[in-house]
């Protein structure tokens, strides 16, 4: 395969930002985003995607988490598009993943078009409204060129974001694994972009 690795920093006013990342790692991930949840559940991608992954973050977390959130999902999502070599892989990936009470069916396109589809539980997790985690979802697929749809049921707030977490990074391995067909898997041929 072409290069699979990417480093990508962000820093604005708000948050400063950056990711190394190794799409065919071996789990090796290291987190730190000032949001200990946050970065138990990038550890959880990380791992069950099989990623070298590591995530520094600094915002300005005492007026709440948003920005950090949103900002580590742009980086993210950014790294993963400078790292994807589309034309040399399945594409496609789907896994469901339970916890407890809790389960989600995660299916991924990695053909490079953008989309999110998830319902987000009403509550607070480890002092985070769970509403961030649907946003943290958008701006990773809206900057990695990635559809995402997390089908998840559940009562318990975090056993159902984790299982999100968990089976997108399966689902996402999922995606990467080399493909047996030449080229990105598509009807629509190569898409010239002007």
């Amino acid at each position: 395969m072409n290069n699979t690795k990417s480093e990508v920093k962000r820093e604005t006013e708000e948050t400063k930002v950056s990711v190394n990342l190794n799409l065919y790692g071996s789990g090796n991930v290291s987190v730190s985003t000032q949001i200990p949840f946050l970065d138990h559940m990038l550890k959880s991608f990380g791992k069950h995607g099989g990623l070298d992954l590591k995530i520094k973050a600094k915002g300005d977390t005492e007026v709440g988490e948003h920005h950090t959130v949103e900002d580590v999902g742009i980086t993210l999502g950014e790294a993963i598009k400078e790292a994807i070599n589309r034309d040399e892989i399945k594409r496609f990936g789907n896994a469901s993943v339970p916890m407890d009470e809790a389960i989600c069916n995660a299916s991924v396109d990695l053909g490079g078009r953008s989309y999110l589809v998830m319902q987000s539980p009403e509550g607070v997790v480890s002092g985070i409204s769970t509403v961030l985690f649907k946003h943290f979802f958008r701006s990773v697929c809206e900057n990695g060129d990635i559809t995402l749809h997390l089908y998840v049921y559940g009562d318990d707030p975090h056993h159902f974001i984790e299982a999100a977490f968990k089976s997108f990074g399966r689902a996402f391995k999922e995606g990467l694994e080399r493909s047996d067909i030449e080229g990105t898997p598509s009807t629509k041929g190569k898409v010239r972009r002007f």
